[in-house]
């Protein structure tokens, strides 16, 4: 075949199925499941959006304010990487899934909300972990077969170990001139150690320490 034949095959081609939009006969990859897998990833970020938003309304403590920006600053972030991951979704003739009563059985991490401020970064911590392996393996999937999914994943994947990296500074302090020798930076009462306490009848029980939300942590549930 000519290169002039070859030209006039895509043109025929782009025009067959035209209501797919970017989807074109050489995709290479199982489209269903390559839906399936960002939808997951959309799940992922919006849950964390959720979390971030939470804890950037409820942290508090002496050290609350500085980090209550990095919360915000975070959820902003992880609301884009869900329009991105959505808009794409939709490139590929998907539906991105936002249904509230399935997002928490899809998303790969957990809504955990933590009792104090440090648990607050500790669990963001652990879900900006488990993103990382995630779009790792999800970048692996698509490969050279779908660039675009790739790229956009790796540009996530990017700022999911930023996220990570300024989480680390804010929970622990390292030694500057080895990089080692982490260690907490909260004061007792923020980091929800209890303690007992005299209930006025002679019973010891278990105290909450001062700081963080003030409310017991619920444990994080699955929609039935």
């Amino acid at each position: 075949m000519t290169h002039s034949q070859q030209i006039q095959a895509l043109r025929e081609r782009a025009r067959q199925h035209i209501s797919q939009g970017a989807v074109t006969p050489d995709y290479q990859l199982d489209r269903e499941n390559s839906i399936r897998i960002l939808n997951e990833a959309l799940a992922t970020e919006l849950v964390c959006t959720l979390r971030y938003q939470f804890h950037y309304f409820m942290a508090t403590g002496i050290h609350s304010q500085a980090v209550k920006q990095e919360f915000r600053e975070h959820a902003r972030e992880e609301q884009e990487h869900a329009e991105r991951i959505a808009e794409r979704i939709k490139q590929l003739g998907g539906k991105p899934e936002m249904n509230p009563a399935t997002l928490a059985d899809r998303s790969h991490s957990e809504y955990r909300e933590g009792d104090t401020l440090a648990d607050m970064i500790r669990e963001d911590l652990i879900a900006e972990r488990i993103a990382v392996e995630s779009y790792r393996e999800m970048i692996r999937y698509f490969g050279e077969r779908d660039p675009t999914s790739r790229i956009m994943l790796e540009d996530i994947l990017a700022k999911e170990e930023e996220h990570a990296d300024e989480l680390t500074d804010l929970l622990f302090a390292v030694e500057p001139s080895t990089g080692k020798g982490a260690r907490p930076l909260y004061f007792s009462d923020e980091t929800g150690g209890a303690k007992e306490t005299d209930d006025g009848h002679g019973e010891k029980s278990p105290s909450r320490s001062r700081g963080g939300t003030g409310a017991p942590q619920k444990p994080a549930q699955k929609p039935s």
